[in-house]
């Protein structure tokens, strides 16, 4: 991607990355982004109105509101107007995106069920069959299939046999495959699970926002405790007072007023 669609890839990735933070169903909301990328796949009228770098964002953003708005979640549709309000480089860059934040959703999903190092597995496993075998390969790969055939062949060898994300994913790989090779296509998905394997998400919540100073010095100390790259989310909220919440993943530290409070009167009380 050039500059401007790499600076919008990233808007993208942050607004999911609060919305998961937030407690968005991934799962839903995978399956929601990968129907939003079918969806501007298949119009181009669509497709160059939202991803048009002459037309005003807000305008943009509208346009998706209006056509996903009680057909997706809502965090589906934060997410989305989120990337057809940055600048893109091109019309693919967008749906590239848009695919590429379900892909992640449904990582994120394998995260959450403590299994993404499976799913890796599991995904490179299917990868090393397909292309072991050619007959298989074929019937996988042919453009003049029909692609619920190809779909349903993927659910006979891995139903019961994998994870329910690879499936899912593995599936997504023939059902879309946008004009990508399987190979390719499953390579990326690949890529995409390894990048996540190595950052971490960290919530914090705070009454103000936190300088760049701050951001560094906790991203700092947080790298040291887990030995990864550490990825901030910040949330405002004038109710802790004063001091910083971190979670990440099911492990919080509440150094906030407010829980002090909290503490203060449960001892009184009792």
């Amino acid at each position: 991607m050039r500059g401007s669609s790499r600076a919008a890839s990233l808007a993208g990735s942050t607004a999911l990355e609060a919305a998961l933070a937030a407690g968005a169903d991934r799962r839903a909301l995978a399956e929601e982004l990968l129907a939003v990328t079918a969806l501007i796949d298949g119009s181009a009228t669509l497709r160059r109105a939202l991803a048009d770098p002459s037309r005003e964002a807000a305008g943009k953003q509208a346009l998706a509101e209006r056509l996903l708005s009680g057909k997706v979640s809502p965090e589906a549709v934060v997410v989305v107007k989120a990337l057809v309000g940055q600048r893109w480089a091109t019309e693919r860059d967008l749906s590239d995106t848009v695919e590429r934040l379900g892909i992640e959703s449904l990582l994120a999903a394998a995260e959450a069920n403590g299994h993404s190092d499976r799913v890796e597995d599991e995904l490179f496993r299917f990868e090393r069959i397909v292309a072991g075998n050619p007959g298989l390969r074929d019937r996988l790969t042919n453009r003049q299939g029909d692609v619920q055939a190809k779909a349903g062949v993927v659910s006979q060898l891995l139903e019961g046999k994998a994870s329910e994300e690879t499936v899912r994913l593995a599936r997504q790989a023939v059902l879309a495959p946008r004009g990508r090779k399987l190979d390719r296509t499953l390579e990326d998905y690949l890529a995409l699970a390894a990048t996540r394997r190595e950052q971490v998400t960290a919530v914090v919540t705070a009454a103000t926002d936190l300088t760049e100073q701050q951001r560094e010095r906790l991203s700092a100390a947080l790298q040291n405790i887990y030995g990864k790259t550490i990825v901030l989310q910040v949330v405002r909220d004038e109710q802790v007072i004063g001091g910083i919440r971190v979670q990440v993943g099911d492990e919080v530290v509440d150094g906030t007023v407010l829980r002090r409070l909290d503490e203060a009167r449960r001892h009184i009380a009792g």
